[in-house]
């Protein structure tokens, strides 16, 4: 089994704030893990530190080089211009010559069912169709990590159901997948692995089916229940 990510003691801190304490964890290849608690929890900075965006205060973390990563954020930034430029640009960005990663950005859109909407503005786009478009950037690049923040928080229904949709999609064709999120069902629907965070601590770390049917510390047993509820 490849360990793309092993963290031992990782602390987090911006000036006063202690976004993470004493994190311990180790990811391999394949997996689905969700993070989940309240707002604050530190999900977010967790994510940025495992993707190299955040760098730990203090501890270890050791990243598998060679695992190509993207990374999803909450609100995705859309560039002024066509949805296939959006795409394309981070290929060009890559190396991949201009037109041919045209070629490539059309498929990308495509594979998450925007094909028709290549050449409109990304910023007209729908918040779904603007998530959609931000995991068509991201796949384009073929990542074998995918860390995505709160994908589907801001979105209704129906475009939840299709970014979910296309995250299964993924995780089947083998890329692994890190996300946040507030929606237990969408945890129990999508990860094989849960993470329960709590002012920057990571106090639960199991395999789904015993995150939700297991015992718990209590802290995560209250969430669990709050959120059901």
């Amino acid at each position: 089994m490849t360990v793309l990510f092993d963290m031992k003691g990782v602390g987090v801190h911006f000036g006063k704030v202690q976004a993470l304490q004493a994190c311990a964890l180790r990811i391999n290849a394949g997996e689905r893990v969700a993070l989940v608690g309240s707002n604050g929890s530190g999900k977010s900075t967790l994510l940025r530190t495992l993707h190299g965006l955040v760098r730990p205060t203090v501890g270890t973390l050791q990243v598998d080089g060679a695992a190509r990563q993207a990374m999803l954020f909450q609100h995705p930034y859309m560039l002024r211009t066509s949805a296939r430029a959006n795409v394309a640009l981070g290929l060009w960005l890559k190396g991949v010559a201009w037109s041919e990663a045209n070629n490539q950005a059309l498929h990308a859109l495509e594979r998450v069912g925007l094909g028709a909407l290549a050449q409109r503005n990304a910023k007209a786009l729908s918040g779904g169709q603007q998530q959609r478009l931000a995991l068509a950037r991201a796949w384009a690049l073929q990542p074998d990590v995918l860390l995505l923040d709160e994908p589907t928080a801001s979105l209704d229904p129906g475009a939840k159901r299709e970014v979910e949709a296309l995250m299964a999609e993924f995780a089947q064709a083998g890329m692994t997948l890190i996300f946040s999120s507030h929606n237990l069902g969408q945890v129990k629907r999508l990860a094989s692995r849960v993470m329960y965070l709590e002012h920057g601590r990571l106090l639960a770390d199991l395999p789904t089916q015993d995150f939700f049917n297991g015992p718990l510390p209590l802290e995560a047993e209250i969430f669990v229940k709050g959120e059901i509820v």
